[in-house]
C-alpha cells in the first residue's frame, strides 16, 4: 500500500516520480475519504454548542446554529415551533445566555416546508455553527439531537438519540419531511439538528414516531400514501433534509461565513 508520508515527501522534494494506476487510485481514495467520525463525547459536546433552546415565555422547542455574519447569528428551527408561542421570542445558548431574537421571513419559494429562522445578535461571544453535510442515504447511521419537553415541564438535560435512517422518500410530505428514521424524537427536540457521526447537519427534526393528533402524512403535492405505506410510516420519525432547508437559510445567512 502507498504510503501517504512518502507520497509527501516526494511531492515536498520536487523529483519526478511515476506512479502505477493502482498507487494513483490510493492517492485518490486518500484525498477524498470520509470525514472523520467522532466519539460519543466529542459528538456530544459538538452537537449541544449548535443547539438551542427556542422560548417565548416558556420553553417552546430547539433550534440550530446554522450561520454567523458579524455579530449576527441564524437560527434555524421548526415553523411549528415558532407557532406554538407569540413573539417576542429568545434564544437560550448553551453557556446559560439567553438573547432577544427576531424571526426573519422565509423565501416564498420555500414557504410550504415547516421551517421558521430566527437571528440574534451576540457581540461579545463566539458561537460554533452547524457544519452542513449531505442528505443521507438510508441505512445510514445518524443523531437526532435537542431538548425534550414533558407534561411536567421541559427537561433541562441536552439529549442525542442514535438511530438509522430507513426511507428517504422520493417526494416530500406537508411540511417538507422526507428522511425516516428510527430515533426517539420527543416533544421539544423538533427544530433540533439531524446529525452525521461527524457531526455534519444533514437534517432537521420534524415529526416524532406515532403522533397522537393530525396527519402528517400527506404529499406537498395534496396525494396520499398508500394505507401499508402510511402505517410504515407511523414507525418512523421524520424529517426536512439539508438539501431542502440550506436554500433558505443561505439567503438570509451567509455561506462564506460558516466556520
Amino acid at each position: 500500500m502507498l504510503n501517504w508520508r512518502k507520497f509527501l515527501l516526494l511531492v515536498c522534494v520536487g523529483g519526478l516520480s511515476i506512479f502505477l494506476p493502482t498507487q494513483v487510485s490510493q492517492i485518490k481514495a486518500l484525498i477524498g475519504q470520509a470525514p472523520i467520525q467522532l466519539s460519543a463525547p466529542q459528538l456530544n459536546q459538538r452537537a449541544r454548542s449548535i443547539t438551542v433552546k427556542v422560548i417565548s415565555g416558556q420553553f417552546l422547542g430547539s433550534g440550530i446554529l446554522m450561520y454567523k455574519r458579524d455579530s449576527v447569528y441564524t437560527v434555524l428551527t421548526n415553523d411549528h415551533v415558532l407557532k406554538s408561542g407569540d413573539p417576542p421570542y429568545q434564544i437560550l445558548t448553551s453557556d446559560g445566555k439567553i438573547y432577544e431574537a427576531k424571526t426573519i421571513s422565509p423565501a416564498k419559494s420555500l414557504q410550504g416546508n415547516d421551517l421558521g429562522i430566527l437571528q440574534f445578535v451576540a457581540a461579545d461571544t463566539d458561537y460554533p455553527v452547524a457544519k452542513l453535510g449531505t442528505t443521507p442515504t438510508a441505512e445510514t447511521h445518524v443523531v437526532a439531537a435537542g431538548f425534550p419537553y414533558s407534561a411536567q415541564g421541559f427537561k433541562d438535560d441536552f439529549v442525542m438519540k442514535s438511530g438509522q435512517v430507513k426511507w428517504i422518500l422520493d417526494k416530500a410530505l406537508e411540511g417538507g419531511d422526507q428522511i425516516g428514521y428510527t430515533n426517539e424524537v420527543e416533544k421539544g427536540v423538533s427544530g433540533g439538528p439531524l446529525l452525521s457521526r461527524a457531526c455534519e447537519l444533514v437534517g432537521i427534526n420534524g415529526v416524532h414516531a406515532h403522533p397522537i393528533w393530525g396527519d402528517p402524512y400527506v404529499f406537498q403535492d395534496g396525494s396520499d400514501p398508500s394505507e401499508s405505506d402510511r402505517e410504515k410510516m407511523s414507525e418512523y420519525s421524520w424529517g426536512i433534509p439539508v438539501a431542502t432547508f440550506e436554500p433558505l437559510v443561505s439567503s438570509v445567512g451567509t455561506a462564506s461565513d460558516r466556520r
